[in-house]
């Protein structure tokens, strides 16, 4: 057994691996947050420790006053609030004398230099690749599971993510596709990655990158698959890549929507870049080795059973 601490595990995909890691019961979770709170502590069933990530001594005091062997970071490199703290979290980790082990805050699929470079998050996953390889004492891994399939079976089916309509809208039953929509999409539910992760936690060695991968289909499969789970027809557009580099595209009602929250700029700053990243075959992940591979004991979800399991009881909306 050893101590695993999340930073990020009060939410998204860090949420789904803490339940993991303490439904299993083999390993000690802790996890990392600015400030404490006991009752969603005692909801998740591992203590929340307080910390001032920027002050990378005090962090690496921390992290040995609870004997945390691995640190698994979850933390939000899109936020416009100032810069995350990846890269303090990992000169921390290599300062403090029990750590040995972290997986650094990637969570969807590899980026180059020339990939987004115009994203402020991917700007930052590079540096704090940098500063991973300046680590002296650390085994460190990146993980991608592509896309996250949570965002078209929620609430139905449980997620801590943040929702977002992107590509196709299951409330709706409409859908923007980018391109002519042939291109495979790999796709993984946060509750399996949480799953895959908690078994990664035995492994001897840790590859520098590691792929997850629970199926993997067209967008245009994908909306077969949704008409399917629903038993109605969706509306379909396609987006030429011509007219998304111009900076247009078909908003779906679920966008709409959302832009009292999420103002209809900053969004097109999200969906414009990732859609064409999908048409160019960036999220078609083709690993040697996945961690499904590894552990094929652990049944991980199609997009077809999850989309069934979530749309097949509502045929209606």
């Amino acid at each position: 057994m050893v101590t695993v601490a999340i930073a990020g595990g009060t939410g998204g995909v860090g949420r789904a691996i803490v339940n993991s890691i303490v439904a299993n019961g083999k390993h000690e979770a802790v996890v990392l947050a600015r400030r404490s709170d006991d009752a969603l502590a005692a909801k998740l069933g591992a203590p929340i420790i307080a910390v001032d990530y920027m002050n990378v001594p005090e962090l690496a005091k921390t992290l040995e006053a609870h004997g945390v062997h691995t640190i698994i970071s979850t933390i939000n490199m899109r936020t416009t609030e100032g810069e995350p703290p990846e890269i303090e979290l990992i000169r921390a980790a290599d300062a403090s004398k029990s750590t040995k082990r972290i997986i650094s805050s990637e969570w969807g699929i590899p980026n180059t230099d020339d990939s987004q470079s115009n994203q402020l998050q991917v700007v930052r996953k590079l540096r704090a690749k940098e500063a991973l390889r300046a680590a002296k004492t650390l085994e460190s891994t990146v993980v991608y599971p592509g896309y996250f399939l949570d965002y078209y079976v929620s609430p139905a089916i449980t997620t801590y993510l943040v929702p977002a309509t992107l590509f196709v809208d299951m409330v709706h039953n409409e859908a923007s596709i980018p391109g002519a929509g042939n291109t495979p999409v790999v796709y993984s539910h946060t509750s399996d990655v949480g799953e895959l992760i908690n078994a990664s936690l035995d492994l001897e060695r840790w590859e520098p990158e590691t792929f997850v991968s629970c199926d993997k289909v067209t967008l245009n499969e994908f909306v077969e698959l949704a008409e399917a789970a629903k038993g109605t027809k969706f509306k379909v557009s396609h987006d030429s890549v011509e007219d998304l580099k111009a900076g247009r595209w078909t908003e779906l009602p679920g966008q709409v929507e959302a832009y009292k929250f999420f103002p209809k700029d900053q969004f097109q700053g999200f969906v414009i870049p990732y859609s064409l990243l999908i048409e160019a075959g960036a999220f078609d992940l083709k690993p040697e080795k996945t961690l499904n591979d590894v552990f094929p004991a652990i049944r991980t979800h199609t997009v077809r059973e999850l989309l069934e399991n979530a749309w097949k009881v509502y045929p209606h909306q």
